[in-house]
C-alpha cells in the first residue's frame, strides 16, 4: 500500500470517527435538552428547590447516573432550567417587543407580552417569583443565576423607559427607576392576587394600573396627542349628526 493510499484509508477511517461521535454529541445534546424541559416543566409546580436529579430520572424515565451524567450535580441542574426559562421568557417577550418602534410602542409590547405570559403563569407558577421565595435569604451559584436574570430583564424594561423618555412620549422629570418598580410591582401583585388569593379581575386591575402609569408620567405631548385625536373624533360624529338631523329636517 503506498503512502497515498495509506492517508486516504487514514482520513477515511478518522471521517467515520468525526460522524460517529458527531451523532453521538447531538444525540447527547437533545437527551440534555429534553430533561431540561422537563425539568422546567417540574419546577414549575413544585419550584427550584423541589428539583433533584432523583425526582427527575422518575419523571423522565432514566437513570439517575444517566441524568447525572448531563448535570454533574444538582444545582448545575437548577441553573440549566433558570437559563432555560429565561431563554423562553426572552423568545416570548423581549424580542418581538423589539419589533415595535423605541418609545411608548415597545414598552407597551413589552408589557402586553409580560402579561400574555403572566395570564399562562397564574396556573403553571413563575420560577423567577418561586424562586425568589426559596433562595432570597441563600447565597450561592443558583441564587445568583437567578437574581442575574431578573436584573437583565429589569434592564431591558429600564432601557424601554429611558428610550420614550428621550422621545418626548414621557415627561423630562420622570423618575425612569420609578417607573419601572411600579410596572415589576403590578407583575408581583398580579401573581399574588390572582395566584394565590384568586381575586377576581386581578388582570383587568393590572392592565389598568399599566394605563395609569403610562398617563402620570407621560408628557403633556404624549398625553394630549389621544386626548386630542378623541375630542376630534367626538366633534366629527356630533357634526355628522347635525348634518343628518338638518337633512331629515329639511325632507
Amino acid at each position: 500500500m503506498t503512502v497515498v493510499e495509506l492517508s486516504a484509508k487514514t482520513a477515511r477511517a478518522a471521517s467515520r470517527d468525526n460522524a460517529r461521535e458527531g451523532r453521538a454529541l447531538h444525540k447527547g445534546q437533545q437527551t440534555k435538552l429534553a430533561i431540561v424541559d422537563a425539568a422546567l416543566g417540574l419546577a414549575s409546580q413544585i419550584g427550584l428547590e423541589g428539583l433533584s436529579i432523583g425526582v427527575l430520572a422518575e419523571v423522565t424515565r432514566m437513570s439517575k447516573s444517566g441524568v447525572f451524567a448531563h448535570f454533574g450535580s444538582r444545582e448545575e441542574l437548577q441553573i440549566s432550567v433558570i437559563r432555560e426559562y429565561f431563554h423562553r421568557f426572552e423568545q416570548e417577550i423581549f424580542y418581538p417587543a423589539l419589533k415595535m418602534p423605541r418609545g411608548l410602542p415597545r414598552l407597551q409590547a413589552l408589557f402586553a407580552n409580560w402579561m400574555k405570559r403572566v395570564t399562562v403563569e397564574l396556573q403553571s407558577g413563575c420560577i423567577f417569583i418561586s424562586g425568589a421565595v426559596d433562595f432570597d435569604d441563600r447565597t450561592g451559584p443558583v441564587r445568583d443565576a437567578l437574581a442575574s436574570s431578573v436584573k437583565t430583564w429589569l434592564a431591558a424594561v429600564h432601557r424601554a423607559v429611558v428610550q420614550a423618555k428621550e422621545e418626548g412620549q414621557l415627561s423630562p422629570d420622570a423618575d425612569e427607576r420609578q417607573i419601572v418598580f411600579e410596572i415589576h410591582s403590578l407583575i408581583l401583585g398580579l401573581h399574588y392576587e390572582a395566584r394565590f388569593l384568586k381575586t377576581p379581575g386581578s388582570i383587568e386591575r393590572a392592565n389598568k394600573g399599566f394605563e395609569r402609569i403610562l398617563a402620570q408620567y407621560g408628557s403633556e405631548a404624549a398625553v394630549s396627542a389621544p386626548a386630542l385625536r378623541s375630542l376630534t373624533a367626538r366633534s366629527a360624529t356630533v357634526k355628522n349628526t347635525r348634518k343628518s338631523t338638518t337633512k331629515s329636517t329639511k325632507e
